[in-house]
């Protein structure tokens, strides 16, 4: 005879007060998974939200200061080389300001950058164990110190320092005009700035290249290994390429410092109004630096005019973080497009 009874779906519980159990508890753990799900997603998109919000609220504070200080103004704020908002009339301009942060950007990223990735290389790839562990210790405490630290630091022992490197520059390299030195005076320059804003930035830059640098699959470096590569050839064939993108986020944000920095150079920097090619020359200024020397003694104009300031650095630091986001995301396209 064919049995008529009917069969259980093997999703529902046993019968009984432990088929009651197990469904109660099956219940409450997918109505707990489910809020808790909500409740994640809400906290994620408002912390999104805030994120967003906090940014135009800083943009619109910025736009709103510096427009109240650009009618006043009766020079060219792009262009002119004076800052004098106490003046009658009140004339001030960025020019020098813009000129100095981008050039002591630049000197500290064509400084630290390479030297960054190769200890980050060393520390991954070629360190022992036991010697890798305290240098990645020491790169990633150096990255805690207080940038007031690295200022006096600079003003006590690289500036004095330095000034013999500005000589020998001058000496050989003077025929290229930007390590021609016309100037007598100590190296409170923007080459001076560049150097320490290079060292301040080192750290940053090494920690997030050597994580980047440690996540290449084993499988690439052991494959390109069995056919013979050195270890230089895997380093340039498998490891560098795998983390361009990580190298180049990492370098925003050490730019990112190297723009914002205040204390540090405040402290080495001897500010002026005057834009020189001469790089060993002393003076220059920067967003930053200009901000910290003059916010307490402007008036209320004066002040104006150092948020209008503060606003192209903001904008400045857009651009720059934006266009590394494309660089890296078109890279990803075009590493997916070849895979």
């Amino acid at each position: 005879m064919v049995s008529t009874t009917p069969i259980e779906p093997m999703d529902s519980p046993p019968p009984g007060p432990a088929g009651a159990v197990t469904g109660a508890l099956a219940a409450r753990s997918a109505a707990t998974g489910r809020a808790g799900d909500k409740v994640f997603l809400a906290l994620s998109r408002g912390s999104g939200i805030f994120l967003l919000v906090l940014m135009a609220s800083i943009a619109v504070f910025l736009t709103y200061r510096a427009a109240m200080a650009l009618t006043e103004n009766e020079g060219n704020f792009l262009t002119t080389f004076d800052w004098n908002p106490a003046g009658n009339p009140p004339v001030f301009g960025i020019a020098v300001l813009l000129f100095g942060t981008v050039v002591s950007s630049v000197i500290a990223m064509a400084i630290a950058v390479p030297v960054a990735v190769g200890i980050a290389l060393f520390i991954s790839h070629y360190a022992p164990r036991k010697l890798a562990g305290p240098i990645a210790y020491v790169v990633d405490l150096l990255a805690a110190v207080p940038s007031i630290i690295y200022g006096i630091w600079g003003a006590l022992f690289l500036v004095p320092y330095l000034e013999g490197l500005n000589l020998w520059l001058d000496h050989f390299f003077s025929w290229t005009y930007i390590f021609e030195k016309t100037q007598v005076g100590v190296a409170r320059s923007l080459f001076t700035v560049g150097i320490l804003l290079a060292i301040m930035i080192l750290p940053i830059v090494t920690s997030v290249s050597r994580e980047v640098f440690l996540q290449v699959p084993k499988a690439h470096e052991e494959a390109a290994l069995a056919l013979g590569a050195t270890r230089w050839e895997v380093i340039r064939m498998s490891v560098l390429p795998f983390g361009r993108s990580g190298v180049i986020s990492a370098s925003m944000l050490g730019l990112g410092r190297a723009l914002g920095e205040t204390m540090a150079v405040a402290t080495v920097l001897s500010p002026s109004f005057l834009i020189s090619g001469h790089l060993l020359n002393p003076g220059g200024g920067t967003f930053a630096q200009n901000i910290a020397a003059k916010f307490d003694e402007a008036n209320e104009l004066g002040r104006d005019a150092l948020i209008a300031s503060g606003l192209v650095l903001f904008v400045l630091t857009l651009l720059v973080n934006g266009g590394a986001r494309m660089i890296i995301a078109r890279r990803k396209e075009y590493s997916g497009a070849n895979a």
